[in-house]
């Protein structure tokens, strides 16, 4: 009886959420490799070796910046370990603008096609690219959808099991036949199998995306790996130094000129990538100080940008260039980490190229569990509506 009253609520849920987990699977497999695409397409518009030379110090791209785009006050500059790269100048939400690092000339390395894709998958993807005061109902409908997933993927792992326990049953759904006598025979092994073996990155997957979207998600995780929950604090900006952001920019591009007490960025961020734990960097990420401050800190990237694992952050004395402190993702809240890690296995990005492979791989296998479940809803629930209405 336990195991019908599952079967039929397993049934129902999953043709109520249908069509929206069948979306989100699709413009899931759609979005795997979005950040090697992105990066692939950044590349071929990077300055060519021929053009390249000496590089511009920072100090001078700031200075150069400042004149051509007065509007814009820089907080923190990104430099990539490619010698075609832009240094990117990132200003929050007034936006950004990536240099020359050989001529100070402003550079344009993102793809438009491409990204605006992207972003209609995206949009789709979280809200069916609903737009207007009708998004914040198209957000609860995907994240809805996504807490009956979870139900569907858990209840689904115990109707894998065999009702009787033998070994050959377990066996034969486990393994794809090389035929079948029908499309039903087919369409009930394939929901199984692939049920069955994707289940473990569905969930990961499907669970990450609660964390994103629900606090009790989030916090029901912090205390499965007793972290303790986080006290929600109202925002009031970010700060730096007890100072509000917005005030503590203000003067940052006049501390890179700021009298001869400070290091140049340039002999900060030398220093930095001299550290024994920043050799093989990626990217690092300079947060430029207000005129007073007698620190800097700069974030050293070993990942694709998404592997919180792979950061440190040093601070380093203006003054002497020394390093006078490092956090690393062990030196973190536990919250912090597991949050971090959250965000990016939703997408598989945390893991890496494979990470991204598997939670592709999940999100194929949402949609083949979608089409093999309703076709087998439509063979149980309505195709005998049509035979007693021929009799």
């Amino acid at each position: 009886m336990f195991r019908k009253t599952i079967f039929w609520i397993h049934l129902s849920a999953g043709v109520l959420a249908s069509i929206v987990v069948l979306t989100m699977s699709v413009t899931g497999v759609l979005l795997t490799y979005e950040r090697q695409m992105k990066r692939w397409a950044a590349e071929s518009n990077y300055a060519p070796a021929a053009e390249q030379g000496e590089r511009l110090s920072l100090d001078a791209l700031l200075n150069l910046q400042q004149l051509a785009r007065r509007d814009l006050t820089p907080t923190t500059a990104i430099v990539t370990n490619n010698p075609g790269a832009p240094v990117v100048l990132r200003a929050g939400r007034q936006g950004g603008i990536e240099l020359n690092p050989y001529d100070g000339s402003e550079m344009h390395t993102e793809a438009t096609g491409l990204s605006n894709f992207f972003g209609v998958v995206t949009r789709f993807h979280r809200w069916f690219n609903i737009e207007g005061d009708n998004r914040a109902i198209a957000r609860q409908v995907t994240g809805v959808s996504n807490v009956i997933f979870l139900f569907l993927v858990l209840s689904g792992m115990y109707l894998w099991l065999p009702a009787i326990w033998q070994t050959a049953l377990f066996k034969a759904r486990l393994w794809l036949r090389k035929d079948y006598p029908n499309a039903k025979v087919r369409d009930f092994h394939w929901h199984h199998i692939f049920g069955i073996w994707m289940a473990i990155p569905l969930i990961a997957v499907v669970y990450s995306g609660m964390v994103i979207s629900y606090p009790w998600a989030a916090n029901f995780m912090y205390r499965v790996f007793g972290a303790e929950v986080p006290v929600q604090q109202q925002a009031a900006g970010p700060t730096s130094n007890g100072v509000p952001q917005a005030a503590a920019i203000a003067g940052s591009v006049a501390a890179v000129a700021a009298g001869p007490q400070w290091k140049s960025m340039d002999e900060l961020i030398v220093a930095a990538l001299a550290d024994d734990a920043s050799a093989g960097w990626k990217r690092f990420t300079l947060t430029l100080p207000p005129a007073d401050a007698h620190q800097v800190q700069i974030e050293i990237d070993h990942g694709n940008g998404a592997q919180a694992q792979l950061r440190h952050t040093l601070s380093l004395d203006r003054a002497t260039g020394t390093i006078v402190g490092r956090r690393g993702f062990a030196d973190q809240p536990e919250a912090q980490r597991l949050r971090g890690i959250a965000r990016f296995l939703h997408t598989g990005e945390v893991l890496g190229f494979w990470g991204q492979t598997i939670a592709g791989l999940a999100s194929l296998a949402g949609v083949l569990l979608v089409w093999t479940g309703l076709a087998l809803a439509w063979r149980r629930l309505i195709l005998p509506l049509f035979a007693r209405s021929r009799g």
